[in-house]
């Protein structure tokens, strides 16, 4: 058996167990040595088992505004409602064909809504709330309404979402269903989970399979319509079983508390975390707020009342969670003693913020927080690998799960990897064609992604993120530059300044940056006031020279050619919704930004430009 690599976390993880097929062709196969164990028939399963065994705990919670109450909600209180709106949808004649679609943002409604959906056998679809609120065409909700044909579409008020209504409108025949109980041109949702139970709701589900259609969730496509990915009950209830089965101190302790804001349009905050909780008999508190400027303060209200054992981010969340900490002593002790671990997904954690927070840990409780990750997609629901294990430093994404394997296959001087297992999607909704370009001929599915091992000998010591195979482009002196690798080591070097960033130079001779600043950040550093415009804050002598040092220190990480960019160009403008550039948990498309900004990459490379800062 071979042990953890780095310190001893056998309290909270099992040993990873990973063997490696080396073949003839030179692929090489990962799987977990320990199989995987029998899964949950469905969700509602779990649903149904807490209601009996724990009636009266937590399942949700919400509030609105940070010095209001927390209403909660119980497992048992939760399965009357989702039986009783299960039999208003099965009264419908809802169906694949015609099924829930939820517009609004995470609230117990929702929630509700959609394991109401769930235990009856009719898919739910949560779309982002951006494509209804932030789009200026909603050229993109149309498309997905259009595929979808629901029967039933729900959003938590209908004023907000009045304009993406009229857009819709033509493309469906649903009913609008409201959480605003005032709303006269809809349904409220109260009446919905107030609906008398009726016998067909047991028999529906009965007859729900591993094989029925749980939900869909859209990909964020670049261009044209994002794709409808099919997510069966088997998909979510073995990545959940494979998560117990690494994360083994969820059968010791019940009391799993998370704070969560991720979207439940995402598989992260929707299949990961949503069912972490459900599976395991946990609470979520669901966080009003998010890793945004005027958003976040709502996060550390909520994080100063309710502290979670597992504490859940993305990168842009652990930065703005550091300068908190930093500032709070408070808080920094009560989140240092109380959560068990912090996991980062989505997006690689640069090392300086997993440096900080480790650093921050041990002057508070004398021990180092223990940090991990995991990586999947959307159509792997998500969880494809799992670091149950400390790892020495930021970005490895663990092991194959039970039951998940993995293929390395040589693609230029990188191994691109592809997944198959009882966790992987049987594909695209009504796209049959993208469906069958999407695996291979043994049935791995194409995720597009490239990862390194951390020890060739020891497949146990976890893989690497290496970036998207198709990001990563050549110089002219014929050099790959890792797209992934760099973008993450420029925002680090970059800090605070940097919020994201672009890498350019396909067919060039130097790697540039394109640069999404942190615009508070930047203020902050030239002593502007509120009031100064953001072209000014970013043409600031203190800003930009802030930004060619960092070009300076990443250029003394990585001195070849491929390893650093020469220059930055600071973009004004925010990351476009309707343009692709960028999802609601704030990840950046790299090829819609090259696409898009062309006119921002052609100043980039203008020798005669001043916009640009160089080394």
């Amino acid at each position: 058996m071979a042990s953890a690599p780095r310190g001893d976390a056998s309290d909270l993880f099992a040993v990873p167990k990973t063997v490696a097929e080396h073949r003839a062709d030179g692929s090489i196969v990962l799987r977990s040595s320990e199989p995987l164990r029998e899964s949950a028939r469905c969700i509602g399963d779990w649903l149904e088992h807490f209601a009996r065994q724990t009636p009266d705990t937590i399942f949700l919670a919400e509030r609105d505004g940070a010095d209001a109450p927390w209403a909660t909600m119980t497992y048992s209180g939760a399965l009357r409602r989702v039986r009783a709106a299960a039999s208003w949808i099965l009264a419908q004649k809802l169906s694949a064909e015609r099924p829930v679609v939820i517009l609004s943002d995470n609230s117990i409604d929702h929630a509700l809504l959609a394991l109401a959906a769930q235990h009856v056998g009719v898919p739910s679809a949560a779309i982002s709330p951006a494509y209804s609120l932030m789009s200026r065409d909603f050229d993109k909700l149309k498309s997905m309404i259009a595929l979808l044909q629901p029967g039933a579409i729900y959003v938590s008020a209908t004023k907000p979402f009045a304009a993406a209504l009229a857009a819709i409108r033509p493309l469906h025949s649903a009913q609008i269903i409201s959480g605003n109980a005032g709303d006269a041109d809809a349904l409220a949702f109260r009446a919905i989970a107030a609906t008398p139970e009726t016998p067909d709701v047991a028999s529906a589900f009965a007859a729900v399979t591993p094989e029925t259609i749980a939900k869909f969730l859209f990909t964020s496509g670049s261009t044209g319509t994002p794709k409808a990915v099919i997510n069966t009950q088997r998909m979510l209830t073995s990545s959940q079983q494979a998560k117990a089965q690494t994360w083994t101190f969820l059968a010791q302790d019940r009391d799993l508390v998370i704070l969560d804001w991720l979207p439940w349009s995402h598989t992260f905050g929707a299949n990961h975390n949503f069912n972490l909780v459900l599976r395991n008999g946990g609470s979520l508190y669901i966080d009003g707020g998010k890793p945004a400027p005027g958003l976040f303060a709502t996060s550390l209200a909520n994080l100063k009342s309710v502290m979670p054992t597992v504490y859940f981010n993305v990168p842009r969340g652990f930065d703005m969670l550091i300068a908190a900490l930093r500032g709070d002593e408070e808080l920094r002790r009560r989140f240092f003693s109380e959560v068990k671990f912090a996991f980062y997904a989505g997006a690689a954690l640069p090392q300086n913020l997993w440096d900080a927070l480790e650093q921050l840990s041990i002057e508070t409780v004398g021990r180092a927080l223990p940090m991990v990750s995991a990586w999947g997609s959307t159509e792997t629901s998500p969880l494809a690998t799992d670091c149950h294990f400390l790892a020495e430093r930021s970005g490895n994404i663990g092991v194959p799960i039970p039951g998940t394997e993995l293929k390395l296959v040589a693609s230029g001087d990188k191994l691109e990897v592809r997944v198959r297992g009882p966790n992987v999607t049987p594909g695209y909704w009504k796209a049959p064609e993208l469906t069958k370009q999407a695996f291979d001929e043994e049935g791995f599915y194409l995720i597009g992604d490239a990862v390194k091992l951390a020890d060739g000998a020891r497949p146990e010591r976890g893989l690497f993120f290496d970036g998207r195979v198709a990001e990563d482009f050549k110089l002219n002196s014929g050099t790959w530059v890792s797209v992934g690798t760099l973008r993450v080591a420029g925002i680090a070097a970059l800090a605070p300044l940097a919020q994201d960033i672009v890498v350019v130079g396909h067919g060039g001779d130097e790697v540039r940056f394109l640069v999404f600043p942190n615009i508070a950040a930047c203020r902050a550093h030239t002593g502007l006031p509120e009031t100064a415009a953001v072209v000014d804050v970013l043409a600031d002598a203190k800003v930009r020279s802030a930004i060619a040092q960092g070009l300076v220190k990443l250029k003394q990480q990585g001195a070849n050619s491929s390893g650093h960019a020469t220059r930055a160009l600071l973009l004004a403008e925010p990351p476009s919704v309707d343009g692709g550039e960028i999802t609601d948990k704030g990840y950046i498309n790299q090829r819609a930004v090259l696409t898009r900004r062309a006119d921002a990459v052609a100043r980039l490379n203008d020798d005669a430009s001043g916009e640009w800062v160089g080394l």
